[in-house]
C-alpha cells in the first residue's frame, strides 16, 4: 500500500459483506443466518470483546434483511456517546414506531456499546422494546452483559463472540497482505498476533501503520509501531533481576521504555504474560512475580512512581533466587 488511508477506510474495505466472511465466530453466524432466512428475528444482545466482529454481524444482517433498503430501515448508535434518556426516549422511539420499508415487517435498531447506557436510559428502552416488537428489533451490542438489566437480557437473544484465535488472524493478514502487495514474515504474523490479542480492528491498524511505512513487515517493526517491546527483551530484563545483576536489569529496563515509549502499566501487562512460559523459573517463583505484578499494577493506577515501582518489581524478582 503506497499511500496511507485512513482505519475507517481500511475497517470498511475489509469488513465482510457475507455471512461466510466472518471468521471465529461460526457458532454465533449459522443461528444468526437461520433467523435471516426466515425474515423474523427476536431482539438479540452480542456480548464479547472488542474487535471480533459484532458490529459486522449487526450490518451483515441488515443488508442481507433489506438488500438495497438497508440504509433506510436500519440505525446504528454509539451508546457511549449518546447514553442518555433523551436519546432513548427521542432518537430511538421515534425511528422504532414508523413502519420498515419493504417485505420484511419491522426495522432494525444497533445500539453499539450499549453496557455504557445509564440506568435510567435502560429502564426506558426496555418499554420501548416491549410497545414496539412489531415494528421494530433491536440489537445491543456490548463487551460485558452484566452491566445490562435484567428485563432488557430477559427480552434478548444472548450470543457471546470470544477472541479470535491465531489460524484465523493468520488467514485475515494473508487475506490484507494479499490485497495490498504487503510482504510479511513469519516472526511478523506472530508479532502482529501477539499484540492484537484476538482484536481484529487492532490487527487492521496495526498493519495499515506498518504499510506507510514499508512493504515488508517483519517483528521488529510491528512491536515498534504497537509500543510493544520484543518478548526477548522482556525476557533478558527477568533473567539479569533473578541472576542478581540489579543495575544492568534496571539499565535494560528504562532503555526498553525509552525506545519503545512505554508506560509503566505497559511493561507490567508484559512481564505478567511473559513470566508465564519463561523457562529458568520455578513454579514457586513465577507465581510470586505474577502476584507482584499485580500489586505494582495497582499501585501505579494509584498513581504511583513507575521507576520506582518497577524498580521494586525487579528487586523481588532478585530476592527469589
Amino acid at each position: 500500500m503506497k499511500e496511507v488511508a485512513r482505519s475507517e477506510i481500511w475497517t470498511e474495505k475489509y469488513r465482510p459483506s457475507r455471512f461466510s466472511d466472518i471468521k471465529g465466530q461460526e457458532n454465533v453466524v449459522d443461528k444468526v443466518k437461520g433467523f435471516v432466512d426466515k425474515k423474523n428475528m427476536p431482539h438479540l444482545l452480542f456480548s464479547g470483546p472488542a474487535g471480533v466482529g459484532k458490529t459486522t454481524l449487526a450490518m451483515v444482517v441488515a443488508r442481507k434483511l433489506f438488500e438495497e433498503n438497508w440504509r433506510n430501515n436500519f440505525m446504528e448508535l454509539n451508546a457511549s456517546d449518546e447514553r442518555g434518556i433523551d436519546v432513548i426516549r427521542n432518537k430511538v422511539k421515534n425511528f422504532a414506531r414508523t413502519r420498515a420499508i419493504g417485505d420484511v415487517p419491522f426495522k432494525i435498531i444497533y445500539l453499539d456499546e450499549s453496557d455504557a447506557l445509564t440506568r435510567d436510559a435502560q429502564q426506558a428502552l426496555r418499554r420501548i422494546m416491549e410497545n414496539y416488537t412489531k415494528t421494530c428489533r433491536f440489537i445491543l451490542a456490548c463487551n460485558y452483559s452484566s452491566m445490562i438489566i435484567d428485563p432488557i437480557q430477559s427480552r434478548c437473544a444472548l450470543f457471546r463472540f470470544k477472541p479470535l484465535k491465531k489460524e484465523q488472524m493468520f488467514e485475515i493478514i494473508d487475506t490484507i497482505a494479499k490485497q495490498e502487495d504487503l510482504k510479511i514474515t513469519k516472526e511478523g504474523k506472530e508479532a502482529l498476533f501477539k499484540i492484537s490479542e484476538g482484536d481484529c480492528r487492532r490487527l487492521e491498524n496495526i498493519m495499515q501503520a506498518c504499510s506507510a511505512l514499508s512493504d515488508k513487515i517483519d517483528e521488529k517493526l510491528v512491536y515498534s509501531i504497537g509500543s510493544m517491546a520484543r518478548p526477548e527483551e522482556i525476557k533478558t530484563i527477568v533473567r539479569l533481576a533473578k541472576d542478581k545483576k540489579f543495575i544492568k536489569a534496571r539499565d535494560k529496563l528504562i532503555d526498553t521504555m525509552l525506545q519503545y515509549g512505554l508506560s509503566g502499566i505497559d511493561v507490567i501487562k508484559q512481564i505478567q504474560k511473559e513470566i508465564v512460559n519463561m523457562e529458568g523459573l520455578e513454579d514457586k517463583e513465577k507465581l510470586e512475580i505474577v502476584r507482584y505484578c499485580g500489586e505494582v499494577e495497582f499501585r501505579l493506577i494509584e498513581g504511583s512512581d513507575p521507576i520506582i515501582q518497577l524498580e521494586a518489581l525487579l528487586a523481588k524478582i532478585a530476592s527469589l533466587s
